[in-house]
């Protein structure tokens, strides 16, 4: 249910439904299974369903797609290639096989560890 030619908003706002008779009238829990119903409505009211499933899509891709910009052995490299101006804001990078995002702080360019997806194994491991 993905991409738009196997999505059925009928059935899926009807899943919704049944999923919120399994909460109290009220209830935090039915109010969000209500709320997803009445965005998806929205959605296609405003005739973003086509935009709206396609961000879905990308959002929900497998991990592999995660594109590293920088790949470096350590973490003295990393710092010269953040400190040279050539690091963007937002970049995914991998250090000594650790992944870490530049995220822009007051002060300058920083790495945040942001593990890969290869890091945290396979999908519903736990």
């Amino acid at each position: 249910m993905t991409n738009s030619k196997d999505f059925e908003m009928d059935a899926v706002l009807r899943i919704l439904d049944a999923a919120s008779k399994n909460y109290p009238p009220g209830s935090k829990e039915e109010a969000a299974v209500q709320l997803a119903a009445v965005s998806l409505l929205y959605i296609r009211r405003i005739k973003k369903l086509e935009e709206f499933l396609a961000y879905h899509q990308e959002f929900s891709e497998p991990a592999s797609v995660v594109s590293v910009a920088q790949d470096f052995t350590t973490q003295e490299e990393a710092d010269g290639w953040l400190s040279s101006g050539k690091a963007v804001d937002g970049s995914l990078v991998r250090i000594a096989g650790q992944g870490f995002q530049v995220i822009q702080l007051p002060n300058g360019l920083k790495f945040l560890r942001t593990p890969l997806p290869e890091e945290l194994g396979p999908p519903g491991a736990k």
